[in-house]
């Protein structure tokens, strides 16, 4: 695709250029206008004709390239900009499907109430809710900030400068499964994207990322990037449904940024177990249903490993192999672990797991 990218914006560039040399050059300049001392006397039809036509060139090449400017801008879009889009659209249709927590009965409501973690502070909830109705939107390939999310997504991950297409096949080499992204965001909605674009935005996740997804690219160990955190953003959604962050919530004040980073941490911590074990695609299933088990149980943990690693990072320390020390979260084990693939799983309960 970046050949693809390069061709286009190659043969643009000589053609604009070669168009700038004619309407230069002195035969061009003699239809036209004065040249070399000569001015015509009477301008027949013909070369009215040709300068109404090269006019005409000049315009639609203008008028094109604005065009493709306001379709697709060329510039990235941070994290903040694309939140504050959702923040201000309206958003109440997609807010009317959101469950904003588990309903749980009998002795299952019992316990939670009694052992269970705290609820989220009433002056947080309407934040909790902005992230659940983000997750139900969709990718809409009309709205320019939709298409600026996934140019800076590919742009970030690839280093390619040049906007790509919005369906075809270089998403694939992403990590998706095929070549349109809105088809893989069951479950995640929008915010799966808006999680991957909070990932390569910020310059300490953004290494954690690349590094994430030279190992997707493993001969042996490869595995679909994009895809993966789609299930990381399911997890985060579960967890912060089933009132695993509350507490977190509650300390930080804040909903958007926790959230956030126990999305990394996941992926992260995922990233480690998928290196130093030696996982392949055909263990995917179990180790993301492992890894929500553990994600929930210790959230605080979780993040607390993302915290030291990038702290490394910030020192060029950091490394999914050197940083052992960072996870001392033990997953729990059984005697007769068997590996499957993703598409072995059952379907997703209410409370389990989502996968693709």
């Amino acid at each position: 695709m970046n050949e693809n990218s390069c061709s286009f914006h190659n043969e643009k560039g000589l053609r604009d250029g070669q168009i700038s040399e004619l309407k230069n050059h002195g035969i061009l300049r003699a239809l036209t206008a004065e040249a070399n001392g000569w001015e015509p006397r009477v301008v027949s039809a013909e070369v009215l004709r040709a300068q109404e036509e090269w006019e005409a060139v000049d315009s639609i090449l203008t008028e094109t390239g604005s065009q493709a400017s306001a379709d697709q801008p060329g510039q990235l879009i941070s994290f903040n900009e694309a939140l504050q889009h959702f923040q201000t659209v309206d958003l109440s249709s997609f807010k009317k499907r959101i469950q904003p927590t588990i309903r749980r009965t009998g002795l299952a409501a019992l316990r939670h109430c009694l052992f269970g973690p705290p609820k989220l502070h009433q002056g947080l909830r309407e934040e909790r809710d902005l992230v659940l109705t983000i997750a139900q939107c969709g990718l809409d390939s009309q709205d320019p900030v939709h298409g600026r999310v996934l140019q800076t997504i590919y742009k970030k991950l690839t280093g390619s400068k040049f906007d790509c297409a919005l369906h075809g096949d270089h998403w694939e080499d992403l990590g998706f499964q095929g070549a349109n992204p809105a088809t893989d965001l069951r479950g995640a909605g929008f915010l799966a994207l808006l999680h991957l674009l909070y990932l390569v935005m910020d310059s300490k996740t953004l290494l954690m990322a690349q590094e994430i997804f030279r190992l997707s690219r493993h001969h042996i160990q490869q595995f679909p990037f994009c895809l993966m955190s789609v299930n990381i953003t399911r997890i985060a959604i579960q967890a912060l449904r089933e009132e695993c962050l509350s507490r977190e919530c509650n300390r930080q004040q804040k909903v958007i940024p926790v959230v956030n980073s126990f999305y990394a941490a996941t992926f992260l911590r995922l990233a480690h177990v998928w290196r130093t074990q030696q996982k392949t695609i055909a263990d995917s299933g179990f180790v993301l249903k492992d890894l929500e088990v553990l994600a929930k149980k210790s959230p605080r943990r979780l993040l607390k490993t993302l915290e030291i690693y990038l702290a490394g990072v910030s020192k060029g320390q950091a490394s999914l192999l050197g940083a052992q020390k960072c996870f001392g979260l033990q997953a729990p084990h059984s005697k007769d672990l068997t590996f499957t693939g993703v598409c072995d799983l059952p379907p997703h309960s209410s409370e389990g797991t989502w996968l693709i």
